[in-house]
């Protein structure tokens, strides 16, 4: 599915009616998902978070920077946050299925409606910016809504879109297209923003400006100001001091986290802080953020711990949230922060049910749940078995040797289980789809070409999930060969078991595979997947028996 993300920024974060007759623009077009708004009062800005289908998207922000024209006039505009106009920013981010170009294409679209429409003046910047000066929004931003009218006069800030006209009411809108953003505040035990800044100006990639002995800000030959590079790459940060909650805060934008994983800035404020007489007391997240983030935030911090991360997704969130101690001025709730979590699937899950509860499912007289989801939750345990071992032997005294192999192991393993837990839902719905087609009318050879067409596609789909479910139980009987081979010896026979399960999900798979084969009517598309699917067999036989000869031999030696 083609997903992209708008994450436009209001210039109104007081006014709860305001703000909700913009958002109430956002709701009303089909398709799209509101998933957060985030109000601050001291910044008197609203950061709007939705996310749908592209075009969707794109009428979605059209008629919430109308809105925001009609209700917000900057005329009055007060706050601590730097802004140009009533919609101060708005950028489109690529999800899934979709390509940077497409949101630079959604991006200039918006510019060009906004301008003709609206008649604000629009300036594109990041991966939209037609000019390189023009690609950092600092740069785009400076002088502010304020300074609007003699920034238009100037040739070189002529507006991409629109004329370079003054509109005192809705001063300018930066559009643009990028990567995921991370809007991220580090909190201070200190009201002083100019000690936050200071931090800031260290951590940022752009830095200082070089001082001479005297004081004096240092210019090169062009009269330029020189500057002293910051230490990490794609941060931008300012200092501020926030009324809401008394205290000062090291604002921080992550352009890509990628780059430069929130925990690296968090963990140099802190010491540069300590070198201040200050004290990091937590941070704040401003928006969303994606799920990546925070698990490489938690693998960091039980790795500083001596532990192993390969441990299940909701600890490593829990650790990551703990260490940058998120909940500290405002509460944090994974749900509804992670954007990753607003798109689980509604609706009663198999993977959620009890042991008892899912085994009494599978009893009834129902052809779904079947050996596909079972074969699935086999692949499963087997992947957790493994992990398991390997978090039993990293930190293991005499497994010195084997501990980054093991760790690895495990957090691979943590991967395929969550990924082989999601197959066990995925297997019965695409079983459904098979049910519906069947149910399709054929009175009228339209009809009957629909439901054939169906079939063959709910067919496809049926056939596909358990070749996913035997590449997956592969993966997993490999860690368990690992486990058995390297891992720590106590555990042996629980490496065995996590192959002797792993090798039952692929065969139980394989099976799945072909019977849904017959229902295929493409000759091609079954020749491919029964040549994968024999393949991928091997491969699993081959690793199954290693990992019962590791286990023989341990045993055999124990005895």
């Amino acid at each position: 599915m083609k997903l992209v993300e708008c994450v436009p920024n209001f210039s109104e974060g007081r006014d709860l009616e305001k703000i909700k007759a913009i958002t109430r623009e956002i709701e009303a077009v089909a398709g799209v998902r509101l998933l957060d708004v985030d109000p601050g009062a001291s910044t008197n800005r609203t950061v709007v978070t939705f996310i749908g289908p592209p075009d969707a998207v794109a009428e979605a922000a059209f008629r919430a920077v109308a809105r925001a024209a009609e209700v917000i006039d900057m005329r009055t505009h007060k706050g601590a946050h730097s802004r140009v106009g009533a919609t101060d920013v708005c950028p489109f981010v690529p999800v899934s299925g979709v390509t940077m170009e497409d949101c630079v294409a959604l991006a200039e679209a918006l510019g060009a409606r906004v301008a003709a429409e609206l008649g604000i003046p629009v300036y594109l910047y990041e991966a939209a910016a037609r000019r390189p000066e023009r690609r950092n929004l600092a740069t785009v931003r400076a002088g502010e809504y304020e300074g609007l009218p003699d920034k238009l006069k100037d040739p070189r800030w002529a507006p991409d879109f629109g004329d370079p006209v003054f509109n005192p009411k809705s001063g300018a809108t930066v559009i643009g297209a990028r990567e995921f953003l991370i809007a991220y505040n580090i909190d201070l035990n200190t009201r002083d923003r100019k000690l936050a800044h200071e931090i800031a100006l260290s951590l940022r990639e752009s830095g200082r400006a070089k001082r001479d002995k005297d004081g004096n800000v240092v210019k090169d030959k062009r009269g330029r100001t020189v500057k002293i590079p910051g230490k990490f790459k794609e941060v931008k940060s300012v200092g501020w001091y926030v009324e809401d909650y008394g205290l000062a805060q090291i604002s921080v934008n992550f352009t890509n986290y990628k780059v430069t994983p929130i925990h690296a800035v968090f963990d140099e404020a802190r010491r540069l802080a300590a070198k201040l007489g200050l004290r990091v007391t937590g941070s704040e997240l401003v928006g969303l953020i994606p799920k990546e983030a925070l698990l490489m935030a938690g693998r960091h911090y039980l790795a500083k711990q001596g532990k192993s991360p390969g441990v299940p997704e909701a600890e490593l969130v829990r650790t990551a949230v703990r260490s940058l101690g998120l909940g500290d001025v405002v509460p944090f709730d994974p749900d509804k922060k992670i954007i990753e979590y607003q798109f689980r699937e509604a609706g009663p899950s198999l993977a959620a049910m009890t042991l008892r509860g899912f085994a009494d499912e599978l009893s009834m007289d129902s052809p779904a749940p079947g050996g596909g989801s079972v074969a699935a939750l086999c692949g499963a345990l087997s992947a957790a078995l493994a992990a398991m071992v390997a978090n039993l032997t990293v930190g293991k005294k005499g497994y010195e040797a084997v501990a980054e192999e093991m760790t690895a192991t495990a957090v691979r393993g943590q991967t395929l289980k969550d990924a082989l837990l999601e197959a066990v839902d995925r297997d019965t719905r695409a079983f459904n789809k098979v049910m519906d087609a069947f149910r399709l009318p054929k009175a009228t050879p339209e009809q009957a070409a629909e439901k054939e067409r169906a079939l063959e596609a709910a067919n496809k789909e049926a056939t596909l999930v358990p070749l996913e479910v035997l590449e997956q139980a592969v993966q997993a009987v490999a860690l368990a060969k690992a486990a058995a081979a390297k891992g720590n010896r106590n555990s042996v026979s629980d490496a065995g078991v996590a192959g002797l399960v792993g090798w039952a999900a692929g065969e139980g798979a394989y099976d799945n595979i072909l019977i849904n084969l017959g229902s295929i009517r493409d000759a091609a598309f079954g020749a491919r997947v029964r040549k994968r699917a024999s393949a991928l067999r091997k491969s699993l036989d081959r690793d199954a028996k290693a990992v019962r000869a590791s286990v023989a031999k341990a045993l055999a030696s124990a005895g």
